[in-house]
C-alpha cells in the first residue's frame, strides 16, 4: 500500500532539494535564498522498492496570525494532519533551535510517526549538531546530505516498517470481493482509468489563480491573500471537476521582462512556462479592473504560438457594476486586440464566490473538443475548391499559383498542408484568408491553426538528380571491345 510521508521544517533545511532526489525530477524551485517554497507540493516518490506520495511543504514560521508566514504555517499544519509520516528535518550544521524545539512539541502532538533527520550532515561540522538533535525527543535522528545523495539507506529502513504496517492495516480493513468470471470468459476487462485534462491556469500577478483553483477543488489547498506575487511553484492539483477529471497547474505571476530582476523570480516564471508547454488548455485569467494590459497580451500569445487551446477568462467579475457594458466593452477589446485568438471563448467568473464556474468548464471542455478536432481529406478538399472558386489565388508574374489538394496532417492543434505550385509566392493574405474559412466553415473558433503551403515538386525523391548509368552496366561500357580478326 502507498502512504504519504510530508516533509517538514524551518525554513532552508533543504526541504525542497530532498523532495526532488526522491520523485527522481526537479519539480520543486530550489534556492539559498529562506522561504521559497510557499504551497503545498505532492509528488510520486521512489526509494528502493518502496513508492509513496511526498508532500514539499513551507518552512514552519513561528506566527500565528493572518500574515503571509502565519497562512503559510496553517498550511503545513495541514499536511501534516494528511499525512501518514512526518519527516522532520533540521540543519544539522547550524544545531537544534529554540524554533526546532516548539515544532518538535507540535509534531509529537499532531503526528503518529515522526522520523527525525538532520539534513546538510556530510563531513564533521555536522557531528555536534547530530547529537543536540537527541534532546528534541523524537528517537535517533537519520544522518541525511539531500543535496549529494547520503543517508537514503538509512531513511529506507526507517520507512520500510511503516509501511508493511500500513500495509498490513489495509489488507485489514478491506473489504472481502469475490469476482465472479464465468468459463466462457476469455478476457476479463477491467476499466481504465480517464486520462486527466491537463488545464494550467496563469496570468499577472494578483489576478486571483490560486483562489480560482481553490473555488474548483471546494478547500483552500492554495495559498492565497492580498499580496501579489504569492504562488512561485508551478503546484499541478488532480481533482474531477463537474465529472471531468483535471489535472489543474497554478503559476507564479508573469511580469514583464524588463521587471524581473530577482534570480528567485526567473525561477517562478520559467516554471510557468512549462506548465503551459504541458498544458492542453491555457486559462488566461484577467482582472475585471485593468484587463487586457500589455502583459496579458504577451501571455495570451505566448499560449497561442505554444499551440495550446485557449479561454480567457475575466475574474472578479463581482465588482463590476454595469456588467452588459463592461461584457460588451470586454468582447470588442479581445476581438481588436487578439485577432490571433479569434473566436476563443471568453467567460466572466468569480473567484471569491464561484459564480460562472459551469461556464468556464463548459468553455474549457469545448476549447478541448475543438483542439482535438479531426476532419477528413474529402470534407476538406469540397470546401476548398469552393474556397478557391470564390476567391482564385493570385498569379505573381503571370504565373496562377494553383492549389491542387489539401490534407490534414495533425490535431493538438489542428495543422493543415496544402499542396500548390510556387507556395513561395503566395502572399500571406491569402494564407489567412484560408485559415479564417477554416475557422468559421468547420467551427474551430479560438484554437491554433498550423498552415503550410507545400509545393508536389517537394515529395519528388528524385528532384536534384541527374540520370545516371548503372555502376555494373558502365564497367561493361568502359570496357575496350575485343578486336576482330579476320
Amino acid at each position: 500500500m502507498s502512504f504519504t510521508l510530508a516533509i517538514v521544517g524551518r525554513p532552508n533545511v533543504g526541504k525542497s532539494t530532498l523532495f526532488n532526489r526522491l520523485v527522481g525530477k526537479r519539480l520543486a524551485l530550489v534556492d539559498d535564498q529562506p522561504g521559497v517554497t510557499r504551497d503545498l507540493r505532492e509528488g510520486e516518490a521512489r526509494l528502493g522498492d518502496l513508492r509513496f506520495t511526498v508532500i514539499d511543504t513551507a518552512g514552519l514560521e513561528e506566527a500565528t496570525d493572518e500574515s503571509l508566514q502565519g497562512r503559510m504555517r496553517r498550511l503545513t499544519e495541514r499536511a501534516v494532519d494528511m499525512a501518514d509520516v512526518c519527516l522532520f528535518m533540521i540543519d544539522a550544521r547550524a544545531g537544534v533551535l529554540p524554533a526546532d524545539e516548539v515544532f518538535a512539541e507540535i509534531l509529537r502532538k499532531r503526528s503518529a510517526h515522526v522520523i527525525l533527520a538532520g539534513n546538510k550532515a556530510e563531513g564533521a561540522a555536522a557531528d555536534a549538531g547530530m547529537i543536540e538533535a537527541f534532546s528534541l525527543g523524537l528517537g535517533e535522528p537519520v544522518r541525511l546530505s539531500a543535496e549529494h545523495g547520503e543517508g537514503l539507506n538509512e531513511l529506507y529502513s526507517m520507512l520500510m516498517p511503516l509501511a508493511d504496517e500500513f500495509a498490513e492495516r489495509a489488507a485489514t480493513d478491506a473489504p472481502e470481493t469475490d469476482v465472479d468470471v464465468s468459463e466462457d470468459d476469455d478476457d476479463v476487462h477491467v476499466p481504465t482509468k480517464e486520462r486527466p485534462l491537463q488545464v494550467a491556469v496563469v496570468g499577472r500577478p494578483n489576478a486571483g489563480k490560486s483562489t480560482l483553483i481553490n473555488a474548483i477543488l471546494g478547500e483552500d489547498k492554495l495559498l492565497t491573500g492580498p499580496e501579489a506575487g504569492i504562488t512561485r511553484d508551478a503546484i499541478s492539483t488532480q481533482v474531477d471537476w463537474m465529472g471531468t477529471p483535471l489535472r489543474i497547474w497554478d503559476t507564479a505571476g508573469m511580469r514583464k521582462k524588463a521587471k524581473v530582476q530577482e534570480k528567485l523570480e526567473k525561477l517562478s516564471v520559467s516554471d510557468g512556462l512549462r506548465a503551459v508547454k504541458f498544458a492542453e488548455v491555457v486559462v488566461v485569467l484577467l482582472d475585471v479592473e485593468i484587463p487586457f494590459e500589455q502583459q496579458d497580451l504577451r501571455i495570451a500569445d505566448l499560449a497561442e504560438r505554444e499551440g495550446r487551446a485557449v479561454v480567457v477568462a475575466v475574474n472578479k467579475w463581482d465588482l463590476e457594476g454595469e456588467k452588459q457594458d463592461k461584457l460588451k466593452e470586454l468582447r470588442e477589446e479581445f476581438a481588436r486586440l487578439l485577432p490571433q485568438l479569434k473566436g476563443a471563448p471568453l467567460v466572466t467568473v468569480s473567484a471569491k464566490t464561484g459564480r460562472g464556474l459551469d461556464r468556464l468548464h463548459g468553455a474549457i471542455l469545448r476549447a478541448h473538443e475543438v483542439w482535438n478536432r479531426r476532419i477528413s481529406t474529402a470534407r476538406l478538399n469540397n470546401w476548398l475548391s469552393e474556397m478557391v472558386e470564390a476567391h482564385p489565388p493570385p498569379a505573381p508574374g503571370g504565373r496562377r499559383i494553383k492549389i491542387r489538394y489539401m490534407t490534414q496532417v495533425k490535431t493538438r492543434p489542428p495543422g493543415f498542408v496544402a499542396m500548390c505550385s510556387y507556395p513561395e509566392k503566395l502572399p500571406e493574405s491569402y494564407r489567412r484568408y484560408l485559415i479564417n474559412g477554416l475557422r468559421e466553415h468547420f467551427d474551430m473558433p479560438g484554437t491554433p491553426i498550423r498552415f503550410h503551403m507545400r509545393s508536389q515538386a517537394d515529395q519528388n525523391p528524385y528532384k536534384g538528380k541527374t540520370k545516371s548509368t548503372p555502376s555494373r552496366l558502365r564497367k561493361h561500357l568502359d570496357k575496350p571491345s575485343p578486336k576482330k580478326t579476320w
